[in-house]
């Protein structure tokens, strides 16, 4: 294609000229670029409609100072026009550049329906639609699950394949850098805990027990339950951005290609990293939490600092502590699961690894609610 002459003429023309031999001949005269002005194919179409017939095309670009993509435009529309009224058309006169991308333009035919575009489906075939890729979104995540688990157990045996700097650098990432708004959160949720139960606890003179209220909540429930939060939405949300962009990139690709399971390479270190990190930040959790109680307790209800330590003592047992780290582990499992599954499940575009982030947090969220829920109801059974 010609290069951008701005002193060529600013404006392109088509001179029509009728034959002996009923042919219709096309001048191509001027600068025939986007910025240029053009005439209007309408021109061109009376000449074809004219009497008598029209039985061959042809043309000339002697006189063409420039062209682009305007002019590939304005031949196409003249090309099918004149196919469609069974005119032969003859390119010997355009240029060699013009001739192959016209050529080029013709190799691949349009789809069937691609200008008005598709028919709307049905109410009831958008439901089955719906229910089919909602199927098929359940078995590839019980399928994920299961490659998951073997490649944990493969893990155990020592024979996973994995770079231990990279389970280091997750160690990193899911412990020490989210210590930061995991203390902001677990100070405020004792706070919380401890101003409400405060509240009800102060009509009743039964203030003491405002540090049993703040201890259990922490160490069974608020603890494990807003460190899974928090994860899924820092750390869940951040695995599914890193493996969707290398999704998006063809390195996962790549790494199947080179016999590295990917499954063993990426997703095992981030789970085995957050498994471990989760149970460690649920127990600074606690007892983050535990002091923003102490702080309440001893500030606005007049309690010694023994006293609260003494009655949470008596309130927090073993097995509250034990039950709120082995929710820690869970919920760790599952946040994991959720966001290298949503990276795993990425599409090819920047806005499928945006998608597959966002839907990895609210999968995440979701889980840990839902286990969490789980895990009240066999406590409950088993009078934990």
């Amino acid at each position: 294609m010609s290069t951008v002459d701005r002193t060529a003429p600013a404006r392109g023309e088509v001179r029509c000229e009728r034959r002996a031999d009923d042919t219709l001949l096309l001048r191509l005269v001027g600068n025939w670029r986007i910025y240029a002005t053009a005439p209007v194919v309408t021109e061109v179409y009376q000449q074809l409609d004219a009497s008598p017939a029209v039985r061959r095309l042809a043309f000339e670009a002697q006189e063409l100072t420039g062209w682009d993509s305007r002019l590939l435009t304005f031949l196409r529309q003249v090309m099918e026009a004149s196919t469609h009224r069974q005119i032969v058309v003859d390119q010997h006169g355009l240029p060699e550049g013009v001739r192959r991308l016209l050529a080029l333009a013709a190799a691949v035919p349009e789809l069937e329906g691609a200008r008005r575009g598709a028919p709307r489906p049905s109410w009831l075939a958008s439901i089955g639609t719906e229910v089919l890729a909602s199927w098929k979104g359940a078995w590839e995540m019980v399928d994920f699950i299961g490659e998951a688990v073997l490649a944990c157990l493969r893990c155990v045996v020592g024979a996973a394949r994995f770079r231990r700097v990279d389970l280091v650098l997750f160690v990193q990432e899911c412990g020490a850098q989210a210590l930061g708004i995991v203390t902001l959160i677990s100070f405020l949720i004792g706070l919380i805990l401890a101003i409400m139960g405060a509240v009800q606890l102060r009509q009743f003179g039964a203030q003491i027990y405002v540090a049993d209220l703040v201890g259990l909540g922490m160490t069974r429930e608020m603890g494990a339950v807003m460190t899974g939060v928090i994860m899924a939405g820092r750390t869940g949300a951040a695995f599914a951005a890193q493996l969707g962009t290398m999704q998006v990139n063809e390195e996962i690709d790549a790494l199947t290609t080179m016999g590295i399971p990917p499954m063993e390479f990426l997703v095992l270190p981030r789970m085995l990293a957050l498994m471990v990190m989760m149970p460690l930040l649920c127990v600074y959790a606690d007892l983050v939490g535990m002091g923003a109680g102490l702080l309440i307790g001893t500030g606005l209800l007049d309690m010694s600092l023994v006293e609260y330590v003494n009655e949470t003592r008596k309130a927090v047992h073993l097995v509250d502590c034990g039950l709120g780290l082995f929710k820690s582990v869970v919920f760790g499992a599952l946040v994991a699961l959720a966001g290298c599954v949503r990276g795993m499940q990425c599409g090819r575009s920047a806005a499928a690894v945006g998608a597959a982030a966002t839907s990895a947090v609210v999968t995440g969220i979701v889980w840990i609610i839902a286990s969490d829920g789980l895990f009240a109801v066999l406590t409950e059974r088993l009078g934990l």
